[in-house]
């Protein structure tokens, strides 16, 4: 039996506006039907901080100190909390929401394209499984979630390994297309990502930064050994092949296509009118 053949993309280290741009663009080509399904790997310069679509920047986020540290900021075109993007390796799924075998629920399909990343992890040895909220007021912290820091939020198929979680994901779908991304953690600076939130007073955040070390930990503090991002690469490249039962090939971008990301990351990932919407 043939397997699908879809396109892979190592991006290497983007600039934020240009980041959010690629994957906004794969999933308008995508919608035309001018790409085939594509997974994406790329990096961040600088080491940005992300947040949801949903999130409010300026009451949530200490835009001054964002600055000092001279990290990026951009707002994502997919929901969920805020990420520090630095020691990882983030990725991409474009797929049609009509791909054979893809569950028309958020949850689901959720389930389906990170069987990828599950795969990944346990390429590295990791033993890595999906916890689901199984209690009323589990499944009600996910409708609300206390914190604004994506890895102390919960959400559904959470990837955990030793009870931790391990990667942070989101999803949006527009156009007749599915565009998921997010985070797969070699190393968190958690002291980094809570000086750069808004907390009502210091109490509140040595809290909230306690709760994060018991819910959310990085590949390297758990895998005994340093796994390099290069490392990462290979397993998570073999991870989504597997898990989605595809063929990757390589697949370069016209320059046609190069200018059009520019261009949309210059007029919206780069403007303020986007990035502080909220």
């Amino acid at each position: 039996m043939t397997k699908e053949k879809w396109g892979f993309i190592d991006s290497g280290y983007c600039s934020p506006a240009f980041n959010m741009a690629m994957d906004e663009a794969l999933l308008n080509w995508q919608s035309k039907g001018e790409i085939p399904p594509i997974i994406r790997f790329y990096g961040w310069d600088p080491a940005t901080l992300s947040i949801g679509y949903f999130q409010k920047a300026e009451s949530e986020i200490d835009i001054e100190e964002v600055k000092r540290q001279g990290l990026g900021f951009v707002r994502r075109p997919t929901g969920g909390r805020a990420v520090l993007h630095e020691h990882e390796l983030t990725y991409s799924v474009i797929v049609p929401e009509s791909y054979p075998g893809m569950p028309t629920t958020v949850t689901e399909a959720y389930r389906v394209i990170s069987e990828g990343i599950l795969m990944g992890f346990r390429n590295l040895g990791l033993d890595a499984y999906f916890a689901v909220p199984r209690t009323e007021q589990e499944k009600a912290a996910l409708k609300t979630p206390r914190s604004s820091v994506c890895f102390d939020a919960p959400s559904w198929y959470e990837l955990v390994v030793e009870g931790r979680k391990v990667a942070g994901s989101a999803q949006t779908r527009q156009k007749g297309v599915i565009l998921q991304h997010g985070s797969i953690l070699l190393e968190l600076d958690d002291e980094k990502l809570f000086s750069v939130f808004k907390f009502s007073n210091d109490r509140v955040k040595e809290r909230m930064q306690k709760s994060l070390k018991n819910k959310a930990v990085a590949i390297n503090d758990i895998a005994g050994r340093k796994i390099t991002i290069p490392e990462a690469k290979v397993a998570f490249e073999k991870g989504f092949a597997d898990g989605l039962s595809i063929e990757l090939e390589p697949y370069v971008l016209t320059e046609q296509q190069l200018l059009e990301v520019k261009a949309i990351a210059e007029s919206k990932y780069e403007s303020d009118e986007w990035n502080f919407l909220r």
